[in-house]
């Protein structure tokens, strides 16, 4: 394994460069479902961008992160699931005929899930550091060319989503990433200026 010293000497001789490129990245980010569904995806890269995902801060070093890659049959399985509890809800027809297939729209899907705390306040913390270990995946998956999608909505609360996933009841579902090879761009966007202020006068 490579040491973090040697690590952030890389870092130090060419910070120029290096944030250049991951500037470059992080613009070029963009949520896409133009995604070929008939090009795989890798498993070991799905792996790869777990693992890279999993250095994301978490407070108290509580690694409250899960995740569950779902491909082939089971996106189907997964879309069902949800499916289902629209049923439950007496949702339309339209509407739960488009969540049976939705999970069809990528090759691979990675439900993500975060840990309950010890009390409230670490929970909240988990579920922080989980969706920093999203953004750090989809970072990794733009470096590698892949499209990605983070999804949340309904599913979130659903609880055949969730024992789909094999999740635990009192884990928090926090994303389902779709992900895949692009076969096109979304257009460019205009992001308004952050609300920023450099307080530094003491008061």
């Amino acid at each position: 394994m490579t040491d973090t010293v040697t690590i952030m000497a890389a870092f130090t001789d060419t910070s120029d460069e290096n944030f250049e490129l991951f500037r470059r990245t992080v613009m070029a980010r963009r949520s896409n479902l133009l995604i070929d569904t008939e090009k795989d995806v890798d498993e070991s890269l799905c792996t790869e961008l777990i693992q890279l995902a999993a250095c994301a801060p978490n407070h108290k070093r509580t690694f409250p992160w899960k995740f569950r890659v779902v491909r082939g049959q089971a996106r189907a399985g997964l879309g069902n699931s949800l499916a289902a509890d629209l049923i439950d809800r007496g949702e339309p027809e339209a509407k739960i005929e488009k969540a049976s297939k939705k999970y069809l729209r990528a090759p691979v899907v990675i439900a993500v899930a975060s840990i309950i705390g010890d009390d409230e306040i670490m929970t909240a913390e988990n579920r922080d550091a989980v969706s920093a270990a999203i953004q750090t995946l989809l970072l990794g998956a733009t470096a590698k060319g892949l499209a990605s999608y983070w999804s949340t909505g309904g599913a979130m609360l659903s609880t055949r989503v969730r024992e789909f996933c094999q999740f635990d009841p009192t884990d928090t579902m926090v994303g389902l990433i779709y992900l895949g090879w692009p076969r096109g761009n979304p257009p460019d966007i205009e992001r308004p200026a952050p609300d920023c202020l450099h307080l530094d006068n003491g008061i």
